[in-house]
């Protein structure tokens, strides 16, 4: 029998769950739920960080409720646990995001299998435990469950070096509008997220391989741009907003909205675009293997990468010590 999904936009009172909520947007995803009154559980690997995340969620006053538990979302034991556990406390599972991921920079002759199976376990993988451990909670929500998976503009269109992280957004860009469709009667919502670049500061947490130097400038110079990147405060409410709303899809970023419509348009003139662009991307000749977190690369470009480093990552490094992004853990 089909169920009718209530559009009541209110929160208050929903046990919430938040996967990667420790820092960056999940962290900030999980005050904006806590502000609308959720009872938020985050879950992220390290345990100091989510103490220090639920301090930060705690020092916004009022009635906050959150709780922490340590799960690796590549484990599809840990994930299962999660639920479990939350379920017991809470009285019930009724929001859920999917944020947990990894982002890994660098051109594909500088990387090999291991990082595509490593990239697709945490984003897809940490994706799928998350929404199969969480459906049965949600399903039986009196609220009317409701389930965000967050992707990325990178899940719409394929972006040079950074290509393991655009396969496994895509997957989970599928993963959420078949679910949307198959638990549309059955008193869940699910939303895909897929947002553009934002001033989170990720950028340190964020894997760099091939020329790491010039790669990390590029991206942080991106990231930092106002008129690229979106403020993470902003998006994190304009999400949460849309899944109060039931949303099936939002597209964060007026760059990434361009890009997903003119890839739905002209997917070969992107197409090339994209094979533009590559060619302006740093070369991995001769550079070492393997990759590097960001905020281990202290080596500076010379001339105009060692420019837009400078200047694009200034918000990027104040964004990453507002949201805990200074710890030594690499996943999000």
């Amino acid at each position: 029998m089909l169920k009718h999904l209530p559009v009541a936009e209110s929160l208050a009172g929903l046990s919430a769950v938040v996967t990667g909520g420790s820092r960056g947007l999940g962290l900030l995803i999980a005050g904006e739920l806590a502000g609308r009154g959720c009872a938020v559980t985050i879950a992220a690997r390290d345990a100091d960080e989510l103490e220090r995340a639920a301090g930060l969620l705690r020092m916004r006053g009022g009635d906050v409720r959150v709780e922490t538990a340590v799960c690796d979302v590549s484990e599809r034991g840990d994930v299962e646990a999660l639920f479990a556990a939350t379920a017991r406390a809470q009285g019930g599972v009724d929001v859920v995001v999917a944020n947990a991921g990894i982002i890994p920079v660098a051109p594909v002759d500088a990387i090999g299998a291991d990082e595509f199976e490593e990239t697709l376990r945490t984003i897809f993988g940490g994706a799928l435990y998350t929404s199969l451990a969480a459906l049965p909670h949600l399903r039986r929500s009196r609220a009317g469950g409701r389930l965000a998976l967050i992707g990325s503009v990178g899940g719409l269109l394929a972006v040079p070096h950074l290509l393991p992280y655009s396969c496994a957004k895509s997957a989970v860009a599928a993963l959420a509008e078949g679910l949307h469709a198959e638990e549309a009667g059955r008193g869940v919502s699910v939303t895909a997220v897929h947002p553009g670049l934002m001033r989170t500061g990720s950028h340190g947490q964020a894997q760099f391989g091939g020329d790491r130097s010039r790669e990390f400038a590029w991206f942080s110079a991106l990231a930092g741009t106002p008129l690229v990147s979106m403020d993470a405060e902003r998006a994190a409410s304009r999400i949460v907003a849309a899944v109060a709303r039931r949303r099936p899809r939002i597209v964060l970023t007026p760059a990434a909205k361009a890009a997903g419509v003119l890839h739905g348009i002209a997917p070969v003139t992107v197409t090339r675009l994209s094979g533009l662009a590559a060619r302006v991307l740093p070369d991995s000749a001769d550079a070492e293997g393997g990759l590097v977190p960001g905020r281990d690369i202290t080596e500076r470009p010379k001339g105009l990468a060692g420019r837009l480093r400078a200047w694009g990552s200034a918000l990027n490094d104040r964004a990453a010590a507002r949201y805990n992004q200074h710890s030594p853990a690499a996943r999000p």
